[in-house]
């Protein structure tokens, strides 16, 4: 079974926990270190022959167009993270419109290829903001990795689907979704796709939820940050459940990180879906528009 793993491209001052401390208008006078933690992932999947999708953030891709372009040079997928790093359910449709549309833009004008996914910020896809699936279709994306089917105080959409699925969007459309994932427990879904979940959990417990989801017949689509991978980023001020999601167990993440390269295989989110076949439904959606 091929997984899917995926990169949300932004630097360590732009995350949700400190949005209330670090101000957009105040980004630029951050040092940044996106680059070189994200050419650290880069030489690892080199290492280990695996392609990602990197979802880049359109603020960072104009000022590092570089990075961009090194990414689709090593063979990996351009993925769009929207422009500032705005929750969706916090902007109004034409907002969100003017917002994605600029990423996507800036993506495929440095990588000189398509973008055919998209990640909000912050997993806020969410029940009151799927209305956001239908600029997504608009604007000629193919699928959709937002929706995380869990109860959190910032995301989730309890109750949805856990695998690769066609979402009705309010106007009536269809949009691939791709859930980020869980793993079902009696009476409970464990929120296990990555990140913050991937560095405080046991490493044991993430690769037991790996094979559980993989001998449903199902992929798992894991996700991490470049930040994770450097533990000697600049500290920030936030309250203590903030700086506790960003910065417990850093130092942990990299030698995690080849544990599970190691242990499963990984491609391209866009990949994974097109291995999909079985579902027709699911492969006319990935080969036409909405």
């Amino acid at each position: 079974m091929c997984n899917a793993i995926t990169v949300d491209v932004e630097d360590y001052y732009q995350v949700s926990a400190f949005a209330d401390t670090v101000k957009r208008e105040d980004w630029a006078h951050y040092p940044s270190r996106v680059v070189g933690n994200t050419h650290r992932l880069l030489d690892l999947f080199d290492a280990f022959g695996v392609r990602a999708t990197f979802f880049v953030l359109g603020w960072v891709a104009e000022r590092q167009p570089g990075l961009v372009r090194e990414i689709a040079h090593r063979g990996h997928e351009i993925a769009c993270h929207g422009y500032s790093h705005q929750l969706v359910y916090n902007q109004t449709e034409a907002e969100f419109r003017e917002e994605t549309r600029r990423a996507r833009d800036i993506l495929q004008d440095q990588a000189q290829v398509p973008v055919r996914g998209y990640r909000a910020a912050s997993y806020s896809i969410t029940p009151r903001s799927l209305w956001a699936l239908d600029v997504l279709c608009e604007l000629g994306f193919r699928y959709d990795s937002s929706i995380f089917p869990v109860r959190h105080d910032r995301y989730g959409m309890p109750g949805g689907e856990r695998f690769p699925y066609l979402q009705q969007t309010p106007a009536g459309r269809h949009m691939v979704e791709f859930p980020l994932s869980t793993w079902r427990l009696p009476g409970y879904r464990l929120p296990v796709a990555g990140g913050g979940y991937f560095r405080l959990f046991p490493y044991g417990l993430t690769r037991t939820a790996f094979r559980a989801i993989n001998r449903e017949g199902q992929p798992f689509i894991f996700y991490l940050h470049p930040w994770e991978v450097d533990p000697d980023q600049p500290r920030l001020d936030g309250s203590r459940l903030s700086r506790f999601r960003h910065y417990n167990n850093l130092d942990r993440c990299l030698p995690r990180l080849r544990r599970l390269l190691q242990d499963f295989r990984f491609t391209t989110a866009w990949d994974v879906l097109g291995q999909q076949s079985r579902d027709e439904a699911l492969a006319q959606a990935l080969r036409a528009t909405c």
